[in-house]
């Protein structure tokens, strides 16, 4: 059995993106790799076809595998209900609403059981399972609280790969704060960095990406160039952008970004609209 995890510098960096096309990569080459992401915090689900509820991440990431979508491959999905509250949902199922502190003093470890108990169950059926950790790995005022990132690569001991968003700016600082704000333990697992959503000539990186790998000992594998016709199943409000107009829209459709928006997946479908613009 092998793992393999990919972490983020920033929530929305590109960390699932990049195991859906790692799960396509191995499945399309003979491998039974599955993704994996042990606690999700999204309100766009999707149910199974035996009626249990999980990420629409891990749905995509399934699918990129040619793998059926199995609750497993996302046991923990917390659903934002307002004031620190959330709906917990556990291997698919509800078990409940909890306030933030409640569910990380009290059920915590209910949850780590039901992480592992799923892991075991995939471990049972693949070669590869390709982990995705949740927002950064480096908040360090969560850590030890942490489900999702550096704990699930000591229980999996998984090499990690540190996905890196260079579009919003700051990159570099990104990656080596990220890397040194991490205890030493834990960052020996990293083994590399991709620069994701690169707009223009990777050659003018060249001089930043010697002087990250000069600091942190960590090589940078790969850029990934922004690719605006990818349009991906969005997790959570932070990765809500400003549509694009296009000069052959005809109608121009206004929606209102309320504070507590929740489940704003539904105006997806008017954007393969092609005379359709949204604001």
């Amino acid at each position: 059995m092998k793992y393999i995890m990919f972490q983020g510098t920033s929530s929305n960096a590109g960390k699932t993106f990049t195991v859906a096309a790692l799960c396509n990569i191995l499945s399309r080459r003979g491998y039974r790799v599955a993704p994996f992401k042990s606690q999700n915090m999204s309100l766009n689900s999707y149910t199974t076809i035996d009626n249990k509820e999980m990420s629409i991440a891990q749905v995509m990431q399934a699918e990129a595998a040619g793998l059926e979508p199995d609750c497993n491959m996302n046991p923990i999905l917390l659903k934002p209900k307002g004031a620190f509250l959330s709906q917990v949902i556990v291997q698919g199922k509800p078990a409940g609403d909890m306030r933030f502190d409640d569910y990380q003093n009290n059920f915590r470890e209910e949850a780590l059981e039901a992480i592992n108990d799923s892991l075991n169950k995939l471990k049972e059926d693949y070669d590869i399972i390709i982990l995705e950790g949740a927002g950064s790995p480096a908040e360090i005022n969560m850590y030890d609280k942490d489900l999702a990132n550096m704990l699930m690569a000591r229980i999996t001991d998984a090499d990690v790969i540190l996905v890196a968003d260079i579009d919003q700016g700051g990159v570099f600082a990104s990656i080596v704060g990220t890397y040194f704000l991490i205890p030493e333990e834990d960052r020996k697992r990293i083994k590399a960095v991709i620069i994701n959503k690169f707009r223009g000539e990777a050659s003018v990186l060249q001089s930043g990406i010697e002087k990250v790998e000069e600091l942190t000992g960590i090589p940078i594998i790969g850029i990934m160039p922004f690719d605006e016709t990818l349009i991906l199943p969005e997790e959570d409000s932070a990765s809500l952008t400003t549509h694009q107009f296009s000069e052959n829209e005809k109608i121009t459709i206004g929606t209102l970004r309320l504070p507590k928006i929740s489940n704003f997946t539904d105006i997806d479908p008017l954007d393969y609209e092609d005379d359709v613009g949204i604001k």
